[in-house]
């Protein structure tokens, strides 16, 4: 805020007087909790905060406050876990806060690695081990982590109207990039895991008496590979892949969210992206403050197929694959992920 002190009495008591609304826009304090979907990975521009949290402007947090006039302290970073943040980011709540929002749990799922996994040929790949690793853990141990992790949020700001973000949907059957290898089945078992995380996280969510959104229906027809994409495929750099885009969150997620959150719907203008491309340097400068902090989250990371590694060539030997020819590599990987769906459907 600019403050000029001039001869004139009344020019000073209008100065005093936006001095003392101050507190008044501190009363709308919302804070942004969560992984790199609140983050903003994947929108390619974010804030110079000393972190690896890949925080953007263009995540629907900053759009929300931008739009609504929100005080914004955003702690969302890129890979964590319930551990994260409980550890790192609720330390930003206090009876103050007036609105909180939340992903989390695809981390604690290991879905970068499930992604990882599933995106290799299926010859070189184990597709049902991975996934039904994730299943067990977002059936088995999730819940417990985020019934604790929503019962401090609300200890610690009990005064906030509370909203759990799900994940979307990353495939509609169609996989158009051409280092991947997901074949449709595969892209079902992987909506359905979303379907399952977003089940137990709304079930969690339901008895603290938070507000859960589902974005499945809001993203359809937005997938990978869908015309228009809300969501990045295999990107360079690799970090940006299979995340919300600035579409993704400008139309996607912040309509979505806002209603809950504040009592009123989103609309995306000129003035609003203004406003949150201004909030930049003050974000950072937050930001900064928790850099140590933040340092001990580990990013989640997709990891592209690479098949010039010895375990690649390896398995190409096992599975009769000439490395040589990309005819001989899909026709190996339909044949495999055959297999693979067949195992499934056959054991008990």
């Amino acid at each position: 805020m600019t403050r000029r002190f001039g001869a004139l009495v009344a020019l000073g008591a209008a100065t005093a007087l936006t001095v003392s609304a101050a507190p008044a826009q501190a009363a709308s304090s919302y804070v942004a909790l969560g992984d790199s979907y609140s983050s903003g990975t994947g929108t390619r521009t974010y804030l110079n905060d000393g972190t690896s949290c890949q925080r953007s402007v263009y995540a629907y947090p900053s759009l929300i406050s931008a739009s609504k006039g929100l005080t914004l302290n955003f702690r969302a970073c890129s890979g964590a876990r319930v551990a994260d943040v409980t550890n790192t980011q609720l330390g930003a709540l206090t009876t103050s806060t007036t609105q909180v929002s939340i992903s989390v749990g695809g981390n604690d799922a290991g879905f970068a690695d499930v992604l990882t996994e599933w995106a290799q040929p299926g010859w070189m790949s184990d597709c049902n081990g991975a996934i039904d690793g994730a299943q067990s853990i977002i059936t088995n141990t999730l819940p417990a982590r985020l019934s604790t992790l929503y019962a401090s949020i609300r200890a610690k700001a009990p005064n906030a109207k509370v909203v759990v973000v799900g994940y979307p949907r990353i495939f509609q059957g169609e996989d158009c990039n051409a280092f991947t290898w997901f074949s449709p089945a595969e892209e079902t078992r992987l909506n359905q895991t979303a379907d399952l995380l977003n089940s137990k996280t709304s079930a969690q969510a339901a008895a603290k008496g938070f507000t859960f959104v589902n974005p499945t229906s809001r993203f359809s027809g937005h997938a990978v590979c869908d015309d228009v994409e809300w969501l990045n495929g295999l990107s360079n750099p690799v970090s940006e892949s299979y995340h919300p885009n600035v579409a993704g969150h400008r139309d996607g997620y912040a309509p979505l969210v806002s209603t809950p959150l504040t009592g009123s719907a989103f609309r995306v203008s000129s003035a609003t992206l203004r406003q949150a491309e201004r909030s930049a340097d003050r974000l950072a400068t937050q930001q900064r403050r928790y850099a140590a902090a933040d340092a001990t989250i580990s990013p989640e990371q997709f990891r592209a197929p690479d098949l010039t590694t010895a375990e690649a060539k390896a398995a190409a030997r096992r599975a009769g694959v000439d490395l040589r020819s990309r005819a001989s590599i899909d026709a190996a990987d339909r044949a495999w992920s055959q297999r693979q769906a067949e195992a499934r459907t056959s054991s008990p």
